[in-house]
């Protein structure tokens, strides 16, 4: 098994102490695994490929080339588990044209009334990618926080489809995929992060 790509990020004390402490064991599928397609949208795309310092002068929330790449991974694991069955929920942002309804990101945002610029085909900056668009089978979910389960019918949806555990992709990995994640966790659902279908604007 590869090393993790966030271990070059940990001092020989961290891992030594994770190591011993037990973390990082596998929890596997489960029996009736969800994939969640987390904010993969034009506000967090662009709507093309181009180095990030770029594609923030006209989409500020924009993960650059990087979201790209990790489209690309997502279509193929999309493409797997719709082969396999597996029921595929997406999530996007909404919100009202004011941005009222925004609420505490307007305090840690300065840009966050900002509209971003149609992308091509009259589509909205919170419509998922058209490279890894919905099909009339798939759920998507529409939310204002973080996380996906932060007042939304995730949950809901869940028990309806008998999902057990979750396997998860999109973007941000710091912000959205990690919020997501441990609300996942802590509902008790078995979790894998799909590393290639991740991405974020920061490096580190």
């Amino acid at each position: 098994m590869s090393e993790p790509l966030w271990n070059k990020f940990l001092t020989e004390r961290d891992k030594q102490v994770f190591a011993q402490a037990g973390f990082g064991a596998r929890q596997g599928f489960g029996k009736r695994p969800a994939v969640i397609v987390i904010d993969v949208n034009y506000n967090f795309c662009g709507d093309r490929p181009e180095p990030i310092l770029e594609s923030i002068k006209r989409w500020h929330t924009s993960c650059g080339e990087e979201a790209w790449q990790g489209i690309k991974a997502i279509g193929r694991l999309l493409a797997a588990a719709r082969a396999k069955g597996l029921p595929v929920i997406y999530s996007t942002g909404t919100r009202r044209p004011d941005a009222w309804d925004a609420g505490s990101w307007t305090w840690k945002n300065s840009r966050t009334t900002e509209r971003a610029p149609a992308p091509q085909g009259g589509a909205s900056g919170n419509d998922i990618v058209a490279d890894i668009a919905p099909e009339s089978r798939d759920i998507v979910i529409r939310k204002q926080k973080p996380s996906v389960f932060s007042g939304t019918p995730l949950r809901s949806f869940l028990t309806l489809l008998g999902a057990d555990s979750l396997i998860v992709t999109g973007t941000t990995t710091s912000g959205c995929v990690r919020a997501t994640v441990i609300d996942a966790f802590s509902e008790n659902y078995r979790v894998s992060v799909v590393e290639e279908g991740c991405f974020d604007r920061s490096e580190a």
